[in-house]
Order: structure tokens, then C-alpha cells, then sequence
């Protein structure tokens, strides 16, 4: 079973920044594939952003591109989802799993032996 550690989150005022962090517990990030998916109070889980690890390949939704970026730290084995200009909308409990590559691409569909971790809250409130 896969692993992640979310953390990084809190409160911040609208167009404020944040950067989150995404560590696997027990083995090295590699060439998998990892997804951010975002619960907003009253809603569903939605995709936010993933990336291929193996190929950089980056996907953001509609609603975060051009505001949020991905980075890589190999030696900390951690993937940061940085997330600037903040919007209200943007406020829900933020999770990092191992998600599906095709080819050189990566999708928001869950890999089946990676649990939902805790997640780390991010709200965006004046």
C-alpha cells in the first residue's frame, strides 16, 4: 500500500501564497505519477493538478492554471504544489496520492493501492 504525507496548509488572506508539500512514507517518489485533489465543504473531491514524474509532464484544472506550479526536491523525495493568488474558492482539504500515467501524461484517476491520506486544510479567508 502507498503512502503520501500532505502538509504545508493554513490560513492565508485572498491572493496570498502557499506551498504544499507531498512525501511518500516508506519509498522514493521515482517515476510515479501523483495527483493533488482538493474537498471543499458541501462538495465532491475534484482534481486540481497532477504530474508525471517520469516525464514532467503537468495537468492543472481550469480553475488553478497560471496560479498554481509543481516543483520537485529529489533529495527530500518531495513534490510541492505551490499555489499563488489565492482565492476564497480555493479553500477545502487539500490530499496528494499516486495516480495513473498514460504514456506521458498523467490523469486524476486514483492508483488503487494508494490510500487517502489525512490531507492538510487550506483555508483562504480575509
Amino acid at each position: 500500500q502507498l503512502q503520501f504525507m500532505e502538509s504545508g496548509g493554513g490560513l492565508v488572506q485572498p491572493g496570498g501564497s502557499l506551498r504544499l508539500s507531498c512525501a511518500p512514507s516508506g519509498f522514493t517518489l521515482g517515476a510515479s505519477a501523483i495527483g493533488w485533489f482538493r474537498q471543499a465543504p458541501g462538495k465532491e473531491r475534484e482534481g486540481v493538478s497532477c504530474i508525471n514524474n517520469r516525464t514532467s509532464f503537468a495537468n492543472f484544472a481550469d480553475s488553478v492554471k497560471g496560479r498554481f506550479t509543481f516543483s520537485r526536491d529529489d533529495a527530500k523525495n518531495t513534490v510541492y504544489l505551490h499555489m499563488n493568488h489565492l482565492k476564497p474558492e480555493d479553500t477545502g482539504i487539500y490530499y496528494c496520492v499516486a495516480v495513473v500515467a498514460s504514456g506521458r501524461f498523467c490523469t486524476y484517476k486514483k492508483m488503487p493501492n494508494d490510500n487517502w491520506g489525512q490531507g492538510t486544510q487550506v483555508t483562504v479567508s480575509s
